[in-house]
């Protein structure tokens, strides 16, 4: 049985504008790691410990208002993971 013809498809127009400015990788800065780190730990202690004081501590004032505190640490630390390379 014959082979058939492959189809010949045109490559791609690029320009040399845009060939040429290819983003080169970079490293994460030396600090977001262990201020990554940081974020989930300390958010996760503040949550421990008002769980813990019987809803007194950290701050006594705020009530509930301190798991948003510690859940907002927490945030930051996952804000702070998706700009890790």
């Amino acid at each position: 049985m014959p082979k058939s013809r492959s189809r010949k498809k045109e490559k791609a127009f690029v320009p040399e504008a845009i060939a040429h400015h290819a983003p080169v990788p970079t490293e994460s800065p030396k600090w977001l790691a262990p201020a990554m780190v940081g974020a989930f730990i300390i958010g996760l202690i503040w949550i421990v410990i008002y769980y813990v004081s019987g809803t007194s501590y950290p701050i006594p004032h705020i009530g509930a208002w301190n798991m948003v505190v510690g859940f907002g640490f927490v945030a930051l630390g996952f804000t702070l993971a998706t700009q890790w390379r």
